[in-house]
Formats: structure tokens, sequence, C-alpha cells
């Protein structure tokens, strides 16, 4: 890539006026394109909002606001992007909407312009499909808000070659982001791995074991979690976080490991969303008092490490089928979901032994393949090998 590094975003929603700002304050002319010029003109509000409070806190001086500002340009028209060098796709996750604008982007950019998507459920290998050249695709997948999260997934497709890689890595790290690579597989790092979280949650509390409250509070007060999985479903969506799970199962031939749940589904249905609905698993009208939980030490233990154990579960599920390094997926989990320690390295911590035990125990007593544990497991205990010796 040449020192200009004009970069394209195509899409101006949240996500895509994320994408541009990053650019911006790296020192790129940024193109943002979108159909709507009322998303385009939110985006250019959005931007200067963001960059004026930077200026507020101190973190720029003035001259610097006005350089990223400058730097952004708005076009409802594709022909624009022709002079750019990485193209980041933020729209809707709809493949024949991306094979439209894949197929209109290649008509005008130059041969060497790397075309990438930010798609967090989609293949890369499908979006590319239709690219006279497909070598040049590749994901780059931010997590929102992309300014403030530091954590970027680069998801090579099978067509990728190895320069779009090396090119996009160095690029996207030059950007101050943690970069981790992973295989094109559904959920990537991040949306794969934590699945149990919400999953695993669920279907403590459908069993009647515990309320959601305190589910939240065994996460919070044993692992040291940011929020607990009910309260972090409101917060994201049940209509975005159950259509997330939905198209992992999916995707994932059926596996029960990824099964949806009744309850959340239910939640979506009748529009019980979270924070931006008003309620959720919990109630956000003003003056509505939160449900306090039951501080049962032990009974809390139990939740918190039954959920542990499926994460640690999935974490080795995707260093046995090569998904990424085991340093990645720690780097992942840490920066791309605020988890308060690398899944492997908490596992090693724990000791891999105790881990195959309550999972063992889990998969007699249930019978269901969701607790069958790891081969990758099995054989590391066998060894006596631990993750970060290996």
């Amino acid at each position: 890539m040449s020192n200009t590094k004009i970069i394209g975003v195509v899409g101006a929603g949240t996500m895509g006026a994320g994408i541009a700002q990053v650019a911006a304050q790296n020192g790129h002319q940024v193109i943002i394109m979108d159909s709507s010029i009322s998303t385009l003109e939110k985006a250019k509000s959005q931007h200067e909002k963001q960059v004026n409070r930077l200026v507020e806190k101190g973190v720029i001086e003035q001259d610097k606001r006005d350089q990223i500002l400058g730097s952004i340009s708005y076009t409802e028209s594709i022909a624009d992007m022709r002079s750019c060098e990485l193209i980041i796709e933020a729209i809707i996750e709809k493949l024949e909407i991306k094979h439209d604008v894949f197929r209109k982007l290649e008509e005008v950019v130059s041969n060497a312009c790397i075309l990438a998507s930010n798609t967090s459920s989609l293949s890369i290998a499908s979006i590319g499909s239709v690219l006279v050249n497909p070598e040049r695709i590749i994901g780059i997948h931010f997590f929102n808000p992309a300014p403030l999260m530091p954590l970027v997934e680069v998801i090579p497709a099978v067509q990728t070659n190895s320069t779009t890689i090396e090119t996009a890595r160095t690029l996207i790290e030059s950007w101050k982001k943690v970069v981790v690579v992973c295989k094109d597989t559904p959920g990537f790092i991040v949306n794969r791995v934590a699945r149990p979280f919400y999953g695993e949650a669920l279907r403590i509390y459908e069993e009647g074991i515990a309320d959601f409250a305190t589910i939240d509070w065994a996460l919070t007060h044993f692992g040291g979690f940011r929020m607990g999985p009910f309260t972090l479903m409101d917060y994201i969506g049940n209509d975005v976080n159950y259509t997330v799970t939905e198209t992992v199962f999916e995707a994932f031939y059926y596996d029960p490991r990824f099964r949806p749940s009744f309850t959340q589904k239910r939640h979506k249905e009748a529009g019980f969303y979270g924070r931006k609905s008003g309620r959720g698993f919990y109630q956000y009208s003003e003056g509505v008092e939160q449900p306090s939980p039951i501080k049962d030490e032990e009974l809390g233990r139990v939740i918190f490490e039954r959920i542990l154990i499926m994460l640690i579960n999935e974490a080795i599920d995707a260093v046995f089928l090569h998904i990424a390094s085991i340093e990645d997926i720690d780097l992942a989990m840490t920066n791309g979901v605020n988890y308060p320690k690398g899944l492997l390295k908490w596992a090693d911590e724990l000791g891999l032994d105790w881990v195959l035990t309550r999972l063992e125990t889990l998969h007699k007593e249930y019978g269901d393949d969701r607790y069958r544990p790891n081969p990758l497991l099995r054989r590391m205990v066998r060894s006596g090998q631990t993750f970060y010796s290996i």
C-alpha cells in the first residue's frame, strides 16, 4: 500500500462511522459511502461530536480535530471510491446485498485495492465468491464501538492470498488495534467462544437453579466479569444476541453446543430486547428497582464454575480445530468482550484435569452432547500438558 493509504468505508451506520473515525484519527484520507443521505448526515454529526469530545478531554488539540474531520468525505456514489486502497464494507448482514456491493466496487477500484468485510456472522469465502479477483477479499471485524474497542479479528477466506493478509494485518496494527487472525468459521473467535456465557446461563435459569440476578451476581462476584450474562444480553439486545446464537447454531449444522434458548426467543418475540426497549430480562423503566440476587456462596460458585468450564471447552475446541493460535484466542476474549482472563490461561490455572472432571460429570448427568469434553482436553490431561507450555 502506498503512503497515501486512502481508506473507503461502505455503510455509514454506527459501525461504518466508527471505522471511518478510526482510520481518520490514524492519518488516512477516508471516503465513507452510503445510499442514504440522512445516514451520511448522522455519521458526519457523530464524527463531529466524538472528535470534539476528544478535544474537551485533552486527548487531541484543535488543529488535530480539524485535520481528522477534514480528512473524511461523504458520498452516495460507489464511483467515488475508485481511488481507495482498502475498502471495508459495514452494511446489513444479508449476503445478496453484500454481493451486489462487492460486484460494483470491483468495477471501479484498482486491481490492488483490498476489499474487506466487517461481517460478524457471514462467510468471507461466500462474500468474496462474486469477485473476479477473490484473492483480495478478507474479513476485518471490528467491535462496537470501533474507536474504543481494541480488538480487530482479521479473517482470510480460502481464496485470500498471503499479501492481502499481511497488508491488512500490518495496517490495522498501525491503527493501534489488537489484531488476531482466525479461520473463516462461524462466529470467528469471539462470537463462537462466547456462546456458552449466554447459552449456559439461560440453561441454568430454565432448570430453575437460579434467577437472572443470582446468575449475574455469580459471574461478577466469583469470575470478575464486568457484567453478568443477563445484564450483558440486555445491553447487546436480545434481538441481536439471539439472532447471532441462531446463526451460529445453524452454521455449525445444529451442533447442540450452540443450541438457542426458548427463554431468549420468547423475550425477543415479545419485544423485550433489553435497555433499548425499556425491558429485557430486567426492567429499565424509571423508578423500577432491580431484583436482588440470592448471595448463596455455594450456589454462586457452582453456577460460575459451570459456565466457565463451558467457555473453556469452547476455547479448547477453537485450538483443536486450528481456528486461531492459543495466544490469539486469549487475546480475543480479553480484548473483544473484556473477559477478566484468557480462557486457556484460566484453564491452566484451574488445572485441566479439574476442568475435564467437571465436564465429564455434566456429560454423564445430562447425556447431552453440549457437555462433551473436547478430545484435545482429554489428550492434554493424559500427557500432563498445559496450554502455555505447548
